[in-house]
This record gives structure tokens, C-alpha cells and sequence, in this order.
């Protein structure tokens, strides 16, 4: 195909959601009403998650424009109908702690409201009464941004140019890295977002020797580990593979660390680097739409426009789908897929 009818692809990003009318009012002004957009809600109001209700996964695309349109993979929604982050509401529980939800709204063509989708940014809990406190109309860009954000945790260990180890806190900006493809490469920009470990922020946890790593390793549930199979065990049909660490989860070697604060490290580069965690091939920041607003504008100016990609990319064309590694051994066949 030429050059410029190659189709953009935008990469997709999935969240854990609930329908939104799934989470009533069992108290206050709007009694017996569903989760609704920001115009709709009344602070107070006091809400339930009812018996039987699970997370659906949501896929969405953003393409230019900051335009959000639901993805050709997801599993809610009509597949392209654009879809508007509204805002962020803040709940509390009887036990004091506070609970994000991200409130995503479906639009059909017409413009009218198809749907309301609730993306608890940690787990909910039915039947228990969480009091609406808070409601931020201006950073639900934001936080899409911070979830699809691949990080590393503090104290992990980053190889540098001169093969030194360093804990990811103590690098700055211009500090050279060893990167898997163009060698040793300066850093652009570190962000740092201190968060509760809780459902899209909780680490996930890669024990040492399970991917052949010297120690443990504790990234973002969305980041990527770059795998050269010697023998392809899995079946992707090539032997170069980027795994979400999300989706090695075996409760065992490969677990979810909830609980506490956690502190986020980004790192960015001129260009989407593979660099060594922890003795870890792992991908570094990609910017593109969904991952722009986190960049500071004075940052932002000085880097190449966010791109699409022409669906040729490395960072989708490497990807396995979950679906090839939901199976007990995944863990075990990449393992020794990777080794000598």
C-alpha cells in the first residue's frame, strides 16, 4: 500500500469499568438514580455497587485532537462511537479512605448520551455505601494520561551507558542510558507521580529469576517487557515480543503488590527506547495521544509532534495479545523461551 494510503493507527488503551447505572443512590438526592456525568450529581449523595456486578473491560483510542473514540477490540460499547472523559469523582467509604472514579460518557452519532461508564481507580466493594465528595471537572484527560503511562518504581535499577546500575529516583535528565537498539542515549524528562497502590496504580510485581532478572522487578501494570524467544513456546509467530506485565500475572511469580503509596518514575526519551530494568529489557515513555498531557508544555514544545503510527511499529506490531499468554505456565515458556 502507498505511503499515503497507509491507514493510522492510534494506540488502544483498556480500562477496568462498570456501567455506570450499576452504582445507585441508596441515599440522598438523587435516590435510585445510576452514576452519572458531572451536571447530574449531587455531592452527598451516598452510592452502592449492587450484588453481581463486575468490571468490563473498555478499550478506547485518541487520536488527534485529543479526539476519543471507542476501539475495534473492546468489549463495551459501539466500536467507534466517540466517548468524552467528563470528570473525576472522589468517594468515601465508611472507613475514611477515598476512592477516584473516572466518569468516560459514550455519545452516538446524534449526540446523545449511549452510555456512562464508571472506572474505579481502586476496587469497589458491593453493597458498601461510598459518599460522593468530591467532583474535578478539569483532570479526567489527566488521569487517562497517568494510567496509560508506563513507569517504573522507586529503587528500581536502571543500566546505565557505562554499564553502571542506578536506581531510577537518582537519574536526571541528561543522564545517558543504555538502550537496546541505539546504545547509550541521553534522557529528555523523568516524571514522578506518587499515587495509592491500588487498582490501575498498583505495582505489578516480577520476581527475581522469573524472566531471568537479577531482582525484583515493580512496574506500572500497563508496561511493557521486551522477550527475544529463542524458540517461540507461545505460538506469537515471531521472536520478538512486547508483554504487558499486567497480563503475567500468575499470583505466584508475577503478582500484584496493593496496598500504600507508590512512587511512579517515567522516563523519555528523543525517541520509545528498550532499556534494562532490573536486568529486564522494558520499554521507556511512548508518547502519543493518550500520554501527552503529562508532559509539562515547556517539555512538550521542544519534542516531535505526538505520532500515530502507520500500524508497521514496533510498539504494536511486537505486542502479544493476551490472549497467548492466558495460560498457567505463560510465565515458565517465556522464561525458557528467552534463555540460552
Amino acid at each position: 500500500m502507498p505511503q499515503s494510503e497507509q491507514k493510522t493507527v492510534y494506540p488502544s488503551q483498556s480500562l477496568p469499568v462498570y456501567r455506570a447505572d450499576k452504582i445507585r443512590v441508596t441515599d440522598g438526592a438523587n435516590l435510585g438514580d445510576g452514576l452519572s456525568f458531572a451536571d447530574e450529581l449531587v455531592p452527598d449523595d451516598i452510592y452502592e455497587l449492587g450484588y453481581g456486578n463486575h468490571v468490563e473491560s473498555l478499550s478506547f483510542q485518541v487520536s488527534e485532537g485529543n479526539r476519543f473514540t471507542i476501539a475495534q477490540d473492546s468489549a463495551l460499547g459501539a466500536h467507534g462511537a466517540a466517548l468524552h472523559p467528563d470528570c473525576i469523582l472522589t468517594v468515601m467509604p465508611p472507613t475514611g479512605a477515598t476512592i477516584e472514579i473516572l466518569i468516560l460518557v459514550e455519545v452516538d452519532p446524534e449526540g446523545h448520551v449511549a452510555q456512562i461508564y464508571a472506572a474505579p481507580l481502586s476496587p469497589l466493594e458491593f453493597k458498601v455505601p461510598y459518599t460522593l465528595v468530591g467532583v474535578d471537572r478539569e483532570h479526567a484527560r489527566l488521569r487517562t494520561a497517568q494510567v496509560a503511562c508506563v513507569s517504573f518504581t522507586r529503587g528500581t535499577r536502571i543500566t546505565m551507558a557505562t554499564g553502571e546500575q542506578r536506581c531510577v529516583e537518582d537519574l536526571k535528565a541528561g543522564d545517558r542510558v543504555l538502550t537496546r537498539d541505539d546504545g547509550p542515549q541521553e534522557i529528555r524528562w523523568i516524571g514522578r507521580l506518587t499515587v495509592r497502590a491500588q487498582g490501575e496504580f498498583a505495582p505489578i510485581v516480577i520476581t527475581a529469576g522469573t524472566l531471568n532478572n537479577a531482582a525484583d522487578l515493580k512496574v506500572s501494570p500497563d508496561h511493557r517487557l521486551f522477550i527475544y524467544q529463542r524458540r517461540d513456546h507461545i505460538g506469537a509467530g515471531r521472536s520478538e515480543l512486547l508483554v504487558r506485565a499486567r497480563h503475567l500475572v500468575n499470583g505466584e511469580t508475577v503478582y500484584v503488590q496493593a496496598g500504600g503509596f507508590v512512587d511512579y518514575f517515567q522516563l523519555l526519551f528523543d525517541t520509545h527506547q528498550i532499556i534494562f530494568a532490573e536486568g529486564i529489557s522494558a520499554e521507556t515513555m511512548q508518547i502519543d495521544q493518550r500520554t501527552s498531557p503529562i508532559l509539562p508544555k515547556e517539555v512538550s514544545q521542544k519534542l516531535k509532534k505526538p505520532a500515530a503510527s502507520n500500524g508497521k511499529g514496533p510498539q504494536l506490531a511486537y505486542e502479544v495479545h493476551e490472549n497467548l499468554l492466558d495460560r498457567p505456565d505463560a510465565v515458565d515458556l517465556l522464561r525458557r523461551a528467552s534463555s540460552k
